[in-house]
């Protein structure tokens, strides 16, 4: 089957499925997704106990949480505070903005969410730990020869789903601290190395000082394998 010619600017192209692809006003291409819901909505779902249609007298009394399991990652952009003040702020947030398009794209294409901005950084769940370690040294690489490079922290584990759309524990703190312990153009991951997509290595275990915290063990420097394609 012969693949759609390209469309100019604007312009739809016809898809095979129920939606269609097309390109934007700057010739960027677009690509809608699709996915079953796999969300917290669902997952609420599938983990009550109860009967979730009960009158409202007969409904389980007391407060619930939801525990689940995700891989947090969290990625700044090392020294932006002091490229704006040495190239203005025009040329920080063109920065900026090119930092979180590029982000919202790759994480939409590698099934994970931005669960929040932050400032010159980024907040990012996933629900498998492959995809989020592959976002992450993804935007380590993307950004390796930029004006300002970022940083990235890894973790997963189990943390507590609060209010539907914010998370508590101790793997979100630690990705935040390994990301913040990072040096320009670092990936430091608390995983494990039979999760690392074929194409990222790890230059073996670590330890890592955080402020706060003390020395953290198991920490796996991460980079792409210049030897896998």
């Amino acid at each position: 089957m012969n693949a759609p010619e390209p469309a100019s600017h604007g312009e739809r192209v016809p898809s095979s499925g129920a939606f269609t692809v097309g390109t934007d006003a700057t010739g960027e291409l677009l690509v809608p997704l699709a996915a079953v819901d796999t969300g917290t909505a669902r997952e609420w779902a599938d983990a009550a106990d109860a009967d979730q249609v009960a009158r409202p007298e007969k409904l389980t009394e007391g407060d619930t949480h939801l525990n689940v399991t995700r891989t947090f990652c969290f990625v700044d952009l090392s020294g932006f505070t002091a490229y704006t003040r040495e190239h203005g702020p025009h040329a920080a947030v063109r920065q900026l903005g090119e930092f979180r398009r590029v982000t919202r794209n790759v994480a939409a294409k590698r099934g994970v969410r931005v669960a929040k901005w932050l400032g010159d950084g980024v907040m990012l769940v996933g629900t498998e730990p492959a995809p989020t370690i592959a976002l992450g040294v993804h935007l380590m690489d993307h950004f390796s020869e930029s004006a300002i490079r970022v940083r990235v922290g890894l973790a997963t584990g189990i943390a507590l789903l609060f209010e539907g759309d914010d998370y508590i524990g101790e793997p979100v703190n630690l990705a935040a601290k390994l990301c913040s312990a990072a040096s320009p153009g670092e990936v430091l991951a608390v995983a494990d190395p039979g999760a690392l997509p074929e194409w990222v290595s790890t230059d073996g275990e670590v330890t890592v000082r955080i402020k706060g915290v003390g020395s953290v063990g198991g920490v796996h420097r991460l980079r792409v394998n210049a030897d896998v394609s």
